[in-house]
């Protein structure tokens, strides 16, 4: 991938940032007119500053550097970043009205169970870090993609708090997902999974 692909690459991301944003503002007002209204969130800004700096990082780091990125890096790095925008707009499907990119409590509408959720209980923040790694790697930007995997993986560590400290305060969310792990399905043994000789 060229220079110029790979920063165009980065501009379509950004923008589709934007049109997310535009989603979340108008699923907010429908969950607020339903009476569900924003929580606090205070690492929402930093959280933005973070993915804005990481594609703004990674452009300035092909640009300055001028890596040509051997095929061994960029195809997985390519893979991985379609994989977690097919996870992260199969999440978006799932949620309907539910998603947002703020911290809503709509759990009075329901728990979300289906889709990823079946297996864990956050996908989306799976998708965007693995994205965000990979997007820069996609074009060599090697340093920009582990600062930024760093600073990623604390800002979300306190983002899943601030979230599961209201989603985890319904019973009904509790005994839905409570159970599931985070981020990484659990694995099934084949014994598990096979039936018993007297069912």
């Amino acid at each position: 991938m060229t220079h110029g692909l790979f920063i165009g690459l980065l501009a379509a991301v950004g923008a589709g940032r934007l049109l997310e944003m535009r989603l979340s503002r108008r699923h907010q007002r429908t969950l607020a007119a339903q009476g569900h209204a924003r929580q606090a969130d205070p690492v929402f800004r930093a959280m933005v500053a973070l993915h804005t700096s990481i594609l703004i990082g990674a452009a300035l780091e092909v640009i300055v550097t001028d890596r040509r990125v051997p095929a061994i890096v960029a195809a997985p790095a390519a893979a991985l970043f379609v994989g977690a925008n097919f996870l992260r707009w199969w999440v978006i499907r799932t949620m309907a009205g539910h998603w947002n990119v703020n911290v809503v409590d709509s759990l009075a509408l329901g728990v979300v169970t289906t889709g990823p959720f079946r297996w864990i209980r956050h996908p989306n923040y799976v998708a965007v870090f693995v994205e965000l790694l990979a997007l820069p790697l996609v074009g060599g930007a090697y340093v920009t993609a582990a600062i930024g995997a760093v600073l990623h993986a604390l800002v979300l560590a306190r983002r899943i708090g601030v979230e599961e400290h209201v989603l985890m305060s319904h019973a009904d969310y509790r005994a839905a997902m409570g159970p599931k792990p985070r981020f990484v399905p659990r694995l099934v043994s084949a014994a598990q999974r096979a039936p018993r000789p007297d069912a």
